[in-house]
This record gives structure tokens, C-alpha cells and sequence, in this order.
């Protein structure tokens, strides 16, 4: 057999998220367009801004679907 390698990307899963290399990439994105951002830079999670709703619902994800946490 003569396979050739696959030229496909991966979008791992993790648990219940995206992860690996894309779910960074995702991560530095949204923080960089402002649609996620920290309280403060050592906290550990991420909070969606306002303009992170707009842009989101934008794109058809449904944000009503995340529960809020105390962070």
C-alpha cells in the first residue's frame, strides 16, 4: 500500500472543548480582538466581554447556552 500522509489539520477535543494547537490559536485570537478577556493577567480564566457577545452571536454561536460563574 502507497498511502499518502493526510494533509489535514486536527481540531482536537478535550473533554468537552477545543484543544490542542487551534483551541490556542482560538484563545490568542479572541483575547487580541477583545471578545475574551482576564480580570487581571494571572487568573487563570477568561470572561466574555460584551463585544465578545456581539461577535459571537454574530457568527451563530449561542452564548446563551454557557452558564455564568463566578471567576
Amino acid at each position: 500500500m502507497n498511502e499518502k500522509p493526510s494533509k489535514q489539520k486536527p481540531a482536537k477535543m478535550c473533554y468537552e472543548h477545543i484543544g490542542g494547537k487551534l483551541g490556542q490559536l482560538l484563545a490568542v485570537t479572541f483575547a487580541e480582538k477583545g471578545w475574551i478577556a482576564k480580570k487581571n493577567p494571572t487568573d487563570k480564566h477568561f470572561y466574555i466581554t460584551d463585544l465578545g457577545q456581539k461577535e459571537f452571536t454574530k457568527l451563530g454561536i449561542d452564548i446563551t447556552q454557557i452558564k455564568p460563574e463566578d471567576l
